[in-house]
């Protein structure tokens, strides 16, 4: 704070006696008006107009109840607007990472050795009108349609992963397969199913393992190829299925798989 009155006091006890005093007087009382000036950092007009605009913002919000309660009152937060705020911040993971490692040897499944050894697949013919139907199909349900699968049965797919793992046994998953999408239907008579999953094996080992285990069980199939595509398909009494292959620009295989089998 800074008091005019201090300074006079100051100012008057300095300049009496002799002359020499008066003049050190002088001296003291320029230096305290320079460190007052320099400490309130406002002028002597200034103070009394901010003392003033401070009382009356107090007394307002003391008089007025619409004020007072806006000051006093907690401050409302929405959770919803909260987990809005700051999209771009980094966020702590729901739940610690898992931080597992795949096996070291998880590329050699698509290489495994087999009990016996693999049956070549049929010549492959140049007539192929499944390649055609399977690359068309924009869906499983498509694809499923495409191949024969009964339209009631097509109606009643769904679409789970879980149905991958949902393959009969004489037509079984491939080892290394990474399912990208899976479908089926077991109801009103069906069982429909249908995977697409990619392999790290060359299409021609994947034809020969599916030829393998299908014929083992049953199948008499057939092999059609058009450009890059090639479809190994079979029939057994009640059941059928195909098997279409495509290699993969970066590597190994892309599959499409479908079982009709009601057994």
């Amino acid at each position: 704070m800074c008091y005019k009155g201090e300074t006079h006091a100051r100012a008057s006890v300095s300049m009496s006696g002799d002359r020499p005093a008066r003049s050190r007087g002088r001296v003291a009382v320029a230096a305290t008006l320079a460190l007052l000036a320099a400490a309130c950092g406002e002028t002597a007009d200034e103070q009394p107009a901010a003392a003033n605009q401070a009382q009356a913002a107090s007394v307002g919000a003391d008089k007025d109840p619409v004020i007072a309660a806006a000051l006093r009152d907690q401050i409302m937060v929405d959770p919803k607007l909260v987990q809005q705020a700051n999209a771009d911040t980094l966020r702590p993971p729901a739940q610690p990472e898992s931080l597992g490692l795949p096996p070291e040897n998880v590329a050699d499944a698509a290489f495994k050795a087999e009990a016996g050894a693999l049956k070549t697949a049929p010549a492959a013919s140049d007539k192929c009108p499944q390649c055609a139907a399977a690359r068309r199909a924009l869906t499983l349900g498509a694809l499923a349609a495409s191949q024969g699968a009964s339209a009631n049965c097509v109606r009643n797919t769904a679409y789970s992963a879980n149905w991958a793992n949902r393959l009969p046994q004489s037509v079984p998953l491939y080892p290394d397969a990474r399912v990208t999408e899976a479908a089926g239907a077991d109801q009103q008579g069906c069982a429909l199913r249908v995977v697409s999953f990619v392999s790290a094996a060359p299409p021609q080992r994947l034809l020969d393992w599916y030829h393998t285990r299908t014929s083992e069980a049953g199948y008499r199939n057939g092999h059609g190829m058009e450009g890059a595509d090639h479809v190994l398909a079979g029939t057994r009494p009640a059941a059928a299925f195909m098997l279409h292959v495509r290699r993969r620009d970066g590597g190994g295989t892309s599959v499409d798989l479908m079982v009709d089998d009601a057994r």
